[in-house]
């Protein structure tokens, strides 16, 4: 059975925990696009952990984790990062990487730098990690897969025509030193030896895990909103972060995807600029963020502070919607327990029109938000195991939001600990 566990929002959902709790039960775990540039952060017997390239599944000795192709490839970090777990006492995973998967360049994370630099106050609020220098690579067809890794000939004659065209930009847009083809192919030869004994004909491998009835996790990054086809464009990621992608970035057919966990935050938070029609600022954002989460909402990545905003209904059906929802995690719901009462965000108002549809995003730029507020439970609710035992306003606050964003709310997370969560049928 193949459980594909994706974002409803900006990212940021506490993905990491939910795929870390559904990783027990699974037999290969696999993340399946996106980079290096945003975290999961996993808390566990081992400790506090913020994972970035590796899936949420490392953890545990009976799984395999698999880097897909539709992933944009660090290696140097991925051995970094599977190095860094070694060394604080979690058993050495068992990885395969995808022989089809692209490789990130250093010279990506340059160019993502030199861009942002460049567009200065029109910048994209990248993590800089060369995420779209990554996948404009891939679709221009300049990019390398680690299958190319390992045919000598056709890797240095296509260094030398990837200097040729990087080169240009180097010297006449961003005035910068040029690459060298030598240097290049002799960096790319040292990536083949350290990425050499993970790769794996990934498709074929999943093949046959499903026709064995393996139960296989799909695992994505950020959120709907992020997504360059379906979310706030041009204030997206590069790859898509959709379920339906799932299929495609791991390598095996869509209707295997039979489950589509989306993760959903109990208020909102984002990494990055673009269009936050809940967001709030000042005293109230501070309180907000300052108990959020665990440790408060500050990225993984970045350890920037995330702009944070009520529960925005509007955004998070649409989300679910675009995901294919068949169950909802509902995460730090925890954080709530301070306010006399919480607002919920029902709809847009955009040129004094009231919507319930989320907008593309000219249109969303003018929206403001309707609210509507829902009594607090005013006491802290970790610790509580059964959903009838939640307090009544709490249960009353989840049946108004699984009302408003049409999906089943199955699992409920109410504290950062991985036994910190309550099943709902």
């Amino acid at each position: 059975m193949v459980r594909a566990i994706v974002g409803a929002n900006w990212g940021d959902e506490g993905k990491g925990k939910i795929t870390d709790m559904l990783a027990k039960e699974s037999d290969i775990i696999i993340r399946f696009q996106g980079g290096s540039n945003a975290g999961h952060t996993i808390i566990n017997d081992y400790g506090k952990f913020a994972l970035h390239l590796l899936p949420s599944g490392v953890f545990y000795q009976h799984t395999t984790s698999i880097i897909g192709n539709g992933v944009a490839l660090n290696i140097p970090y991925l051995v970094k990062e599977i190095q860094s777990l070694v060394d604080r006492g979690v058993p050495k995973p068992h990885i395969l990487v995808s022989d089809r998967a692209q490789i990130l360049m250093p010279y990506h994370v340059l160019f993502d730098t030199y861009e942002e630099a460049r567009l200065a106050g029109k910048s994209f609020g990248s993590t800089k990690s060369g995420i779209a220098p990554f996948y404009s690579d891939k679709y221009a067809k300049i990019g390398f897969q680690v299958s190319e890794l390992f045919d000598e000939e056709l890797l240095k004659e296509k260094c030398e025509r990837v200097c040729e065209i990087k080169n240009v930009l180097l010297e006449h847009l961003y005035h910068k030193p040029l690459l060298d083809p030598k240097e290049l192919f002799e960096e790319l030869t040292g990536y083949r030896d350290m990425i050499a004994p993970y790769v794996c004909d990934v498709s074929s491998y999943l093949h046959n895990a499903i026709k064995e009835g393996k139960n296989i996790l799909l695992e994505g990054q950020l959120g709907s909103l992020k997504d360059p086809d379906h979310g706030i464009y041009p204030m997206v990621t590069s790859s898509s972060t959709l379920a339906a992608y799932g299929a495609i970035g791991a390598g095996i057919a869509p209707y295997e995807i039979k489950n589509i966990t989306t993760v959903v935050k109990a208020y909102s938070s984002a990494v990055g600029a673009g269009a936050f029609v809940s967001e709030i600022f000042g005293d109230e954002a501070d309180e907000l963020r300052r108990r959020g989460g665990d440790g408060g909402e500050y990225g993984a990545t970045t350890g920037r502070p995330r702009r944070v905003g009520w529960f925005d209904a509007v955004a998070t059906r649409y989300g679910c919607r675009i995901q294919g929802t068949t169950e909802v995690a509902f995460t730090v719901l925890d954080v709530l327990g301070y306010l006399d009462e919480i607002p919920v965000c029902i709809g847009y108002e955009i040129d004094g029109e009231v919507t319930r549809e989320f907008p593309t995003t000219a249109k969303l730029e003018k929206a403001k938000p309707v609210l509507t507020r829902l009594p607090g439970w005013k006491c802290d609710i970790r610790g509580i195991k059964k959903y009838e035992d939640l307090p009544e306003n709490c249960r009353k606050y989840i049946e108004f939001v699984e009302k408003e964003i049409e999906a089943p709310i199955t699992m409920v997370s109410n504290g950062p600990g991985r036994e910190d969560i309550i099943l709902r049928k």
